[in-house]
């Protein structure tokens, strides 16, 4: 029951933060959106169980692309259209 809860939590977080990151106007602020769609897609697959593709994902995805994003958009300037 609890782990119904939790997913249903995460699901929409990710649907939430998912049409914000796509909507948003601001690139910073559509990175951030983007990291937390990815957090709570890293925590559903700790919640099935698969913790090694949690770790991966939170790894690569969350600690190296996201944040490789936001210093792209710093060091060039991200203007927005």
């Amino acid at each position: 029951m609890i782990y119904t809860v939790f997913f249903l939590i995460f699901a929409a977080i990710i649907v939430i933060a998912s049409a914000k990151a796509v909507t948003e106007r601001n690139l910073v602020h559509s990175a951030v959106w983007l990291m937390f769609f990815m957090i709570a897609v890293a925590s559903i697959f700790f919640f099935l169980g698969a913790s090694f593709i949690g770790s991966v994902e939170l790894l690569v995805y969350v600690g190296a692309i996201v944040s490789m994003l936001v210093f792209s958009l710093m060091i060039t300037g991200g203007e927005d259209a």
